[in-house]
């Protein structure tokens, strides 16, 4: 009976409560971590640049959308306010760590920073970027700082670009003039230097960017609203507390197109006229030469390119940058800046050649080019 009695009472002698209370009172101290460990988990780990899916992901702190202070919409916005806390937390010991104070960083940064919408990764970037004199003076422009910010290697890829983009539209035109190419040397100036700034603006515009612009005035429109919100890549990560809608990642789409549109349209405008015109000057001085040589149809050359860079270029860079480049290579080479840096050179080089073969078929779709005058078509991005 004894026995019994003692299976079935119903606190025993040795009670497991002080031990459960005693490992859940651990397990909670090991889940607060301080800052800096924080800061360095996410500096060097590329966890993180997986698990930000379009749409938010994990990096997304309290629902889709992204305003102006760097919370995102939605949600009961606590878990935003503590991403936001985070990100000003990390950022100070960054500063603190590098004897640095508010008062020296620029001022859309340090208010970026008081708003928490920079997490510390960010600042110790830009705190590097800084020992550069010529990234030092690039970071004087927003748009430069913006895109340095997010990406270290931008400046590099710019220059990859329009490298390549120099050599082969330069052979290219080589390869369709020959005995011809240094007296129409005047033309093929023209077309480059177009092309150039062509290629300058589809890496310039669809690059990742870390956002520091100030909030919109309220009586701001709607449209004005939801594009100031929207990433400037449509596939770039978001920042720690930060996060974007599967809508305003096709805005980005949709505003890059528009902007792409535009900078084809006249680059190919200026880019056509001139050439006109050194055709007909060389027609004036050369008789014989009237019949070898026709006008390029400006109106509608241009309007069909902005076209293809809208719709072909601007989707090619969106997901050139924002995937390959941004999401893939970056987090496994992240150590290796030379052997990232080949790698995207090999990448744009290819996307460049593509970009020529998917403008030869649409130039014959469209009817501005006859299949004879592309034997050696100009290479285009």
């Amino acid at each position: 009976m004894s026995a019994a009695t003692s299976l079935f009472t119903p606190f025993p002698p040795f009670s497991p409560l002080p031990k459960t209370t005693s490992k859940f009172s651990t397990t909670f101290r090991l889940r607060l971590p301080s800052p800096i460990t924080t800061i360095r988990h996410r500096k060097h780990s590329p966890f993180p640049t997986f698990s930000t899916l379009p749409g938010g992901g994990n990096n997304s702190a309290g629902g889709g959308g992204n305003n102006d202070n760097g919370k995102g919409k939605g949600g009961s916005g606590g878990g935003d306010e503590n991403a936001g806390d985070e990100n000003r937390k990390e950022a100070m010991i960054v500063l603190a760590e590098a004897g640095r104070s508010m008062e020296t960083l620029p001022t859309d940064l340090a208010d970026a920073i008081q708003a928490g919408k920079v997490p510390g990764s960010v600042i110790d970037r830009f705190l590097g970027l800084e020992k550069s004199d010529l990234m030092r003076w690039l970071m004087q422009f927003d748009g430069f700082k913006e895109r340095l910010l997010a990406d270290d290697l931008f400046f590099a890829k710019v220059f990859i670009e329009c490298g390549v983009g120099i050599f082969t539209k330069t052979a290219a035109e080589y390869e369709r003039r020959r005995e011809n190419f240094f007296k129409e040397l005047e033309i093929v100036f023209a077309d480059v230097v177009m092309a150039i700034i062509a290629d300058f603006m589809l890496v310039y515009l669809p690059a990742p960017t870390v956002s520091l612009q100030p909030s919109l005035a309220a009586s701001a429109g709607v449209i004005s609203k939801f594009f100031h919100g929207c990433p400037d890549n449509a596939f770039q990560v978001a920042l720690h507390g930060t996060s974007y809608s599967l809508l305003q990642r096709l805005g980005a789409v949709m505003r890059n197109g528009a902007k792409l549109f535009a900078v084809g349209t006249t680059s190919s405008l200026v880019g056509t006229a001139a050439t006109n015109a050194l055709i007909n000057a060389k027609k004036a001085v050369d008789k014989s030469s009237v019949d070898e040589i026709e006008n390029v149809p400006i109106l509608s050359t241009s309007v069909a390119y902005g076209v293809y860079m809208a719709i072909s270029s601007n989707l090619r860079y969106q997901v050139l940058a924002g995937v390959i480049e941004q999401r893939v290579l970056e987090p496994l080479l992240h150590q290796h800046k030379f052997l990232l840096s080949t790698i995207c050179f090999a990448i744009r080089t290819g996307n460049t050649y593509l970009g020529s073969l998917l403008w030869v078929d649409y130039a014959r779709l469209v009817g501005i080019q006859k299949p004879q005058e592309e034997e050696n078509p100009v290479l285009v991005s």
